[in-house]
């Protein structure tokens, strides 16, 4: 496992860390047929990655706009997010990254942990365009992330949803 990265790393150094975990998550997987197996291996990967991480994780679309918590790392999660609610159901809602330097600023932000200040919720669709999940990253520092983060999650989003195209329902 790569040492965590420090919080105000350059562009160039997040970039390559990312590049390094993307490697490990894809040699890691590479004969996993499990999704559950896939989405832990990912989460683990990238929370002890990078030190602006205080909790990692995937929400599952479980029916029509509803999501339910998946692998995690950190703290307590919500266990129930509608898409009408929160930065998570926004990105399940609109298909589209929410990178919120200010949680506080964000309407009907969903307060999982009074801690948080900052996040980043990406969207996971498989190759047929339908959303399977959305991967969340929170951190208790203001405006942790940015458009590395979200390139290389996009990237990262994007390998799982064609390696586990369908989820279970729960």
């Amino acid at each position: 496992m790569l040492e965590p990265l420090a919080l105000h790393a350059s562009p160039a150094d997040k970039r390559q860390q990312y590049q390094d975990v993307f490697a490990s998550i894809q040699a890691l997987l590479e004969a996993e047929t499990d999704w559950v197996s896939a989405m832990a291996t990912i989460v683990c990967e990238l929370h002890h990655a990078f030190d602006a991480y205080d909790w990692t994780g995937f929400y599952r679309v479980v029916r029509p706009d509803h999501l339910k918590v998946g692998p995690y790392q950190g703290g307590h999660g919500c266990i129930d997010i509608p898409f009408s609610r929160g930065v998570c159901g926004a990105a399940a809602r609109t298909g589209k990254t929410q990178l919120v330097p200010d949680v506080h600023a964000f309407a009907d932000h969903i307060a999982c942990s009074s801690s948080t200040l900052s996040e980043i919720v990406v969207p996971v669709f498989n190759p047929e365009g339908q959303l399977l999940a959305v991967f969340d990253v929170d951190s208790d520092a203001r405006a942790a992330f940015d458009e590395v983060d979200q390139e290389q999650l996009e990237a990262i989003c994007a390998y799982y949803g064609q390696r586990f195209p369908q989820l279970p329902t729960a």
